[in-house]
């Protein structure tokens, strides 16, 4: 690791004011300036296993993980000899290599539905990506994605619903036009839409994790394929944060439904940026070279990335698999024995290898959100509170109250157990909060 520069202050406080004043808002990806939870960000210096450092020297468990790329731990010594390995060698070349060629029959091989592979550099790219190919090879404009899913930062696909149960879109965000989602449906998640012929594309997670991490309804990932069999509509599945995280086929292999179009990022490129799109051979064969729908990346397929990509993946076999739905299983249950020891309402959906967070009494005990309404009654407060009590019990959550929670291999057993008794603090210090700013106010 190259050291800081002597002269670069070592203060969280200072070192995101200074970023300030040169990047918007301190920071290159927005959930991390804390604003949903409000405080200072605490900026990293290094990392390693379940562990994050921060510049002051602190250490936190970190629950975080590069929110999903990071599966095996920080720094784990396979991938960073992979990456070491890999740059002596150079670190780009605009030109095709082994390393892509063998990520690519990787995936292909654990995912039955991708016959064909095109490796790119993000899943916002990925997804981009499916959406002009699903609309050139059907022909077809109309896009449907699902109320509270996120595709990454592509216009077609940052919309906002209506105020009707299935509308039109309406844009997500400044800067993107009403042209730009004037295609794009948004329907409740869980439900299966009808469709129509003008459909070209149907865009859905199918374990839904930036919402808390919702389970999909018996029926709805069947219901869909069948939906777009009939109007003749292609089926994508955003596996971004699925793809290898919960299993050795993902999010189709332990639903058991196969997807037209597939996109992948985080895990397959062992914490170094990459996307990809896989699918049916002749979809994908619409894709330039072969076909009249362009793609192209000066970095696609970035030697490190595939590298750093295929050490994680030979490190990902059903029985890491089996124990990260253990530890993920573990992880929830410690956190729902500390919320209710102290009387904190809170539910830890576990769906696979995904942990999700609910707080707040809303939809009764222990009841996990079937969808984005119904996840939106979170207690966002309650939820601030816990963050900034964990964060000073040493554990780092995401600075939002929608994220999943990501364990993975470098999250032992006594690692899970000191989040535990943190939590328990953490909940406590809560409560007392409440029951302090209650009795003030009274």
């Amino acid at each position: 690791m190259h050291p800081l520069p002597h002269d670069l202050p070592r203060s969280n406080a200072e070192l995101f004011a200074r970023s300030c004043a040169v990047i918007p808002g301190g920071v290159n990806s927005s959930i991390r300036a804390f604003k949903a939870v409000g405080g200072t960000p605490y900026i990293v210096e290094r990392a390693e296993g379940p562990y994050v450092f921060d510049v002051e020297g602190t250490r936190y468990i970190d629950l975080v993980q590069s929110y999903g790329a990071i599966i095996l731990g920080h720094a784990h010594p396979v991938v960073t000899a992979a990456i070491t390995t890999a740059a002596a060698g150079g670190t780009s070349y605009g030109a095709p290599t082994p390393g892509e060629l063998l990520l690519a029959e990787e995936i292909s091989s654990r995912v039955p539905s991708c016959e064909r592979v095109r490796l790119m550099n993000s899943g916002t790219e990925a997804t981009s990506t499916a959406v002009r190919l699903a609309r050139g090879f059907t022909g077809r404009d109309r896009i449907v994605i699902f109320h509270g899913n996120f595709h990454g930062a592509t216009d077609a696909l940052l919309a906002a619903g209506g105020s009707g149960v299935a509308t039109l879109g309406l844009p997500g965000t400044a800067g993107v036009p009403a042209s730009a989602v004037a295609s794009t449906m948004v329907v409740p998640y869980n439900v299966v839409p009808q469709l129509d012929e003008q459909v070209a594309a149907v865009f859905v997670e199918p374990v839904a994790a930036n919402m808390g991490v919702v389970a999909p309804a018996p029926g709805f990932l069947e219901g869909l394929r069948a939906e777009c069999d009939r109007v003749g509509a292609l089926l994508v599945f955003d596996e971004v944060i699925t793809g290898f995280r919960l299993g050795t086929g993902g999010a189709q292999e332990m639903c058991g439904v196969s997807a037209d179009l597939t996109t992948f990022g985080k895990v397959i490129g062992g914490g170094l940026p990459i996307g990809c799109v896989g699918g049916r051979r002749d979809i994908m064969e619409t894709l330039s070279p072969l076909g009249p729908v362009f793609h192209a990346g000066t970095l696609a397929g970035n030697p490190l990335a595939t590298a750093a990509g295929r050490a994680a993946l030979g490190e990902l076999t059903p029985a890491a698999y089996e124990l990260l739905r253990g530890r993920a299983g573990r992880l929830s249950a410690v956190l729902t024995e500390a919320c209710a020891a102290a009387g904190l309402p809170a539910n830890f959906p576990v769906v696979g290898t995904l942990v999700g967070m609910y707080f707040g009494a809303a939809l009764g005990d222990g009841v996990a959100p079937t969808n984005f309404a119904e996840a939106k009654t979170t207690d966002e407060a309650v939820y601030r509170s816990f963050f900034h009590a964990m964060l000073a019990e040493g554990v780092a959550l995401a600075p939002g109250a929608y994220e999943a929670l990501f364990v993975g291999l470098g999250h032992t057993d006594d690692v899970i157990d000191a989040i535990g008794a943190a939590a328990a603090r953490a909940a406590l210090a809560v409560v007392s909060s409440a029951a302090a700013a209650t009795h003030a106010a009274g």
